[in-house]
C-alpha cells in the first residue's frame, strides 16, 4: 500500500488539530489544482511534460499521505476518544475521503492535459496540425 521507505512515526491524540490542519489544507490546495487544471483544459498546449509529470509526482504522495492519515485516524479511534474528539475524527475522515476523490480528480485531469502537451503538439507534422485546426472551425 504505502511505497515509501521511512517509518511511519504514529501521532498521539493530542496531535490531531495538526494533522487535521494537513488534511484541510492539502484538500483546500488539490481544489485548487483541479480549477487550474480544467482551465488548462481549453489549452493543454501551454503545459508541458515536465509540469504534468510534477503533478503526477506530488498527488502520487499525495495518496500515500492519505493512507496514513486514514491509519491514524483509526488508531485514534481505537484508543475511545471522548464525544468532541471522535466528531473531529468523523470530520477529519470525511476530509479525508474528499481529499481522495480530489486527488483522483487531479490525476485524471493531467492524464487528459498530457495527450495536448506542448511536446505532444511538436510531434505532430504540419498536415496533421492543419486538419486538428480546420476540425476545430
Amino acid at each position: 500500500m504505502m511505497s515509501h521507505s521511512w517509518p511511519v512515526i504514529w501521532q498521539p491524540i493530542s496531535a490531531m488539530p495538526f494533522v487535521a490542519n494537513m488534511i484541510e489544507e492539502a484538500l483546500e490546495d488539490t481544489r485548487e489544482q483541479i480549477k487550474t487544471l480544467t482551465d488548462a483544459s481549453a489549452r493543454p498546449h501551454v503545459m508541458d511534460d515536465a509540469t504534468v509529470d510534477r503533478i503526477d509526482r506530488v498527488h502520487a504522495e499525495q495518496t500515500e499521505f492519505m493512507d496514513i492519515y486514514a491509519e491514524q485516524i483509526s488508531r485514534w479511534r481505537n484508543e475511545r476518544p471522548p464525544v468532541n474528539q471522535a466528531r473531529d475524527l468523523d470530520r477529519m475522515e470525511e476530509q479525508n475521503r474528499q481529499l481522495r476523490e480530489a486527488t483522483t480528480a487531479v490525476l485524471a485531469l493531467s492524464r487528459e492535459l498530457r495527450k495536448g502537451t506542448i511536446e505532444r503538439v511538436m510531434e505532430k507534422s504540419d498536415i496533421e496540425l492543419g486538419l486538428e485546426a480546420f476540425r476545430r472551425r
